[in-house]
């Protein structure tokens, strides 16, 4: 069977974006399940910021894992899949310069697309993880981001948070990211099709949205309408592969009281940890007058 090159399956995404449909991607996060969700049919994966820092570090989402840790996995996903990978790579790990380095790493770790979020990241102490970058830091980063892509098939897509702004301002956040050259727009927080409808029609690039199941965005035919392509409704194998892992080696160990019958999310928490991480925020990064 003949092998898509990372070439052939940019240009699947690009297919993929000019078309009229929307598309639902499959959580990927080793060369196993890029395999199997090509197998399946899907037609485009993503590799998640905060899986890869929980497959490769066993961390949360705190912005921990570095870019070359993330570029890692990615080429060892990309040099076996045969579906479009999109990698969800968070803030570009830094500022503009940073972004550059970063996708001279997905590009040549074989990634289809990547998203390039205006988080303000890694949070600063006593702030909420969901503040924003101001809009011409934001632009500055895609406009890098352009400039450091080599192969012109690979998507770069600006990423922003539709749930903490007023729309007019989500507008014109997005509009500047679209005329820097964003090949699409991906945002998270999008609370209904009134909301989505508002943003979409002054867009003109294709849409991803990351809705997390919400279902009140639960109608593929009108997410298409309004320019959407491709939703990421969260990564649900791999919270499935952890909670497998977890009830074998139970098994396997004979271990059947109630009180280890916890759910995927409990055991993410469990064993990533987090109290330690924010313990260490508040010993090393609180000001202390």
């Amino acid at each position: 069977m003949s092998r898509l090159s990372h070439q052939d399956l940019r240009r699947n995404i690009r297919q993929l974006f000019a078309s009229n449909a929307c598309y639902h991607t499959a959580s990927v996060f080793d060369p196993m399940s890029a395999r199997i969700a090509a197998d399946l049919g899907f037609e485009v994966g993503i590799l998640g910021g905060s899986v890869a820092s929980l497959q490769v570090l066993g961390a949360p989402d705190f912005a921990l894992i570095s870019l070359s840790e993330f570029a890692e996995q990615a080429t060892r996903i990309g040099r076996v899949a045969q579906l479009p990978v999109i990698a969800d790579a968070d803030h570009g790990y830094g500022n503009a310069l940073n972004v550059m380095r970063t996708i001279v790493e997905l590009e040549r770790a074989g990634v289809a697309a990547l998203t390039i979020e205006d988080t303000l990241l890694p949070a600063q102490f006593g702030r909420k993880s969901t503040d924003l970058i101001g809009v011409a830091e934001g632009v500055g980063k895609i406009r890098a981001a352009l400039e450091a892509r080599v192969d012109p098939e690979m998507a770069i897509i600006a990423r922003t948070n539709a749930g903490i702004l007023p729309v007019q301002e989500i507008i014109s956040r997005t509009q500047q990211y679209q005329q820097a050259g964003a090949d699409g727009i991906c945002m998270v927080g999008v609370r209904d099709f009134d909301h989505l409808e508002q943003i979409a029609e002054q867009l003109s690039v294709p849409l991803m949205l990351v809705t997390y199941g919400n279902p009140l965005l639960r109608d593929d035919n009108r997410l298409a309408e309004l320019g959407v392509r491709v939703t990421i409704d969260g990564h649900g194998a791999y919270f499935a592969a952890i909670k497998a892992t977890y009830d074998s080696l139970r098994e396997q160990r004979q271990i059947f009281t109630q009180a280890s019958d916890l759910s995927a999310t409990e055991l993410t928490h469990t064993y990533t940890q987090p109290e330690e991480y924010i313990r260490w925020a508040e010993e090393f990064m609180s000001v202390k007058e």
